[in-house]
C-alpha cells in the first residue's frame, strides 16, 4: 500500500500523500463507490485519472472515512458528511488530502515543470523573481506560489477571485517550508498561513484558514 507520506500540521490537521503505483484492479479492492462515484469513475477515459481517483478513496480509508462520507456542492468543492474539513488533490502520479476538525483547509500538488516560466504572468509578476539565479530554481520557486494559489482558491472559492489581481504570496527561502499569503477581495483582506514540502520533482503546498483579519 503506498501511502507515501503522513504530516501531522498540527493537533487537528492532518495531510496524507499516495503515490500511485498500482493497477486500477488493485485500487477496486476494498473500496466501495456510491452509484454516482461509480458512474464518474467509469466515465473517465484517462486510466491514470480512474487510479488517482480510486487512490484518494484509499486516503480516505486511511483516515476512517469511506466514499459515502464525502460529497461535493455545487462548486465541486469536496465535503465531509461529519463537518470536518477536507481538500484533494491530484498530479500524475501523486494524490492527497489534507483534512481538518477546525479550520477550512486546502492543498495542491504540481510537478515542476519548465512550463510554468510560460504561464507565471497569468498568476504573479515576474518581475518579482528576476533575482532567482538560475531556472530549476526559478521554476522551483514559481511552482509554490502556483501551488499556494490553488490552495487558497480551494478554501476560499468566490466567483471573481483572481489569481493575480487578490493573491499575494510574500516571499520565502525554501529553507523555511512556509510562508504567508494574502487575500483581498471585495474590501475584505485576510492572510493564511502557507506550507510546502518538495519531493521526487513534485512541490506539494497546503494552505490553512486565515491567520489575521
Amino acid at each position: 500500500m503506498p501511502l507515501y507520506k503522513t504530516l501531522k500540521v498540527n493537533q487537528t490537521t492532518k495531510v496524507l500523500i499516495w503515490k500511485i503505483e498500482e493497477s486500477i484492479e488493485t485500487l477496486n479492492k476494498g473500496i466501495t463507490l456510491t452509484d454516482k462515484c461509480q458512474n464518474r469513475v467509469d466515465g473517465m477515459k484517462s486510466e491514470l485519472h480512474k487510479r488517482g481517483f480510486m487512490s484518494i478513496r484509499h486516503l480516505l480509508a486511511e483516515v476512517g472515512y469511506v466514499d459515502a462520507d464525502l460529497y461535493y456542492d455545487e462548486f465541486g468543492k469536496p465535503h465531509l458528511k461529519d463537518g470536518n474539513f477536507i481538500s484533494i488533490t491530484h498530479s500524475f502520479i501523486f494524490t492527497g488530502i489534507i483534512l481538518s476538525t477546525t479550520k477550512h483547509v486546502g492543498i495542491d500538488i504540481e510537478k515542476q515543470r519548465d512550463k510554468i516560466l510560460r504561464i507565471s504572468h497569468k498568476f504573479t509578476t515576474p518581475e518579482d523573481y528576476y533575482h532567482i539565479p538560475n531556472e530549476y530554481e526559478l521554476v522551483r520557486k514559481l511552482t509554490i506560489v502556483w501551488g499556494a494559489k490553488e490552495a487558497l482558491y480551494k478554501i476560499y472559492e468566490q466567483e471573481g477571485l483572481s489569481f493575480l489581481q487578490h493573491i499575494y504570496v510574500d516571499d520565502f527561502s525554501f529553507e523555511d517550508t512556509e510562508t504567508t499569503a494574502t487575500i483581498t477581495y471585495k474590501n475584505k483582506k485576510s492572510t493564511y498561513q502557507i506550507h510546502f514540502l518538495e519531493f521526487e520533482g513534485f512541490m506539494c503546498t497546503y494552505a490553512l484558514d486565515e491567520v489575521i483579519n
